[in-house]
């Protein structure tokens, strides 16, 4: 009988123990259950939001530190940054659809709000913790995009058009940052069922509730926490560039079996 192979420890998953994960718009949503898992992972985890009522008692249950982000404000970027000795991991997930209005209709109110939490948010919070998440030595910079990024449909360009921003910020960062060690990823989810997503969109929980009505199994916001943990625990030299996740039952974005038909 041979004897087993030896892992290479650079093959090993990569250990969360020890390790610092910010996780913006970490309140509620995907964010609140990325911080619970990775938490779960063994990572110290710092959860940014504006709600800090919200993040306290979920840091509370997990041990991890709540601190208040607005990711619109640079003095609330500047200020998250300061306050940090390490930076290991950031998942930049803060951002939202603000309407579903055709062009013809478009509110630039909402298209304003929409890049800035979308798109310039995850800047700042980049471009403030890039330096130590490089000084780790094996930095992970995640991006929760959505498939809006990579498809474009009827309704709601404002989030469409902000999302296609954020997969060429991804594409853009990885090619900037090659030699350095820090990987850059990107999540992008299709139809995830959360409290707060669609009723921010639609504006009521009547049309919130009609997004996934008979939809089977849409997914959930453990779900994306689940990929999540998965890419940044790979052995380091593993770069997941682009991870599309959507429920079975979602085969494009304008192809979703529901059971009422």
């Amino acid at each position: 009988m041979s004897s087993p192979v030896a892992t290479s420890p650079s093959r090993v998953p990569f250990p969360g123990t020890g390790r610092v994960a910010v996780v913006t718009g970490a309140s509620s949503g995907i964010g609140a259950a990325t911080a619970e898992r990775l938490a779960a992972e063994g990572f110290e985890v710092v959860l940014a939001a504006r709600r800090l009522d919200r993040l306290t008692a979920l840091a509370e249950r997990i041990g991890g530190r709540a601190v208040e982000l607005d990711v619109t404000d640079p003095a609330s970027v500047a200020a998250l940054a300061a306050s940090l000795d390490r930076v290991d991991v950031l998942v930049n997930n803060a951002g939202g659809a603000f309407d579903a209005n055709p062009v013809a209709e478009a509110d630039l109110n909402s298209w304003e709000r929409s890049y800035d939490v979308n798109v310039l948010g995850p800047v700042r919070v980049t471009k403030a913790l890039l330096p130590a998440l490089t000084a780790s030595g094996a930095g992970d910079l995640v991006f929760v995009g959505s498939t809006a990024g990579l498809v474009s449909y009827e309704g709601g360009a404002s989030y469409t058009a902000a999302k296609h921003g954020v997969h060429t910020l991804a594409e853009t960062l990885r090619l900037e940052l090659v030699y350095d060690p820090v990987r850059v990823i990107e999540i992008a989810p299709g139809m995830v069922r959360t409290d707060e997503f669609s009723l921010n969109r639609t504006g009521s929980q009547e049309k919130a509730d009609a997004v996934y009505r008979g939809v089977r199994e849409p997914l959930v916001a453990e779900d994306i926490a689940d990929v999540i943990s998965w890419a940044v625990t790979r052995p380091h030299h593993v770069n997941v560039d682009l991870l599309v996740v959507r429920p079975r039952a979602q085969a494009a974005q304008h192809k979703v079996a529901r059971e009422d038909g």
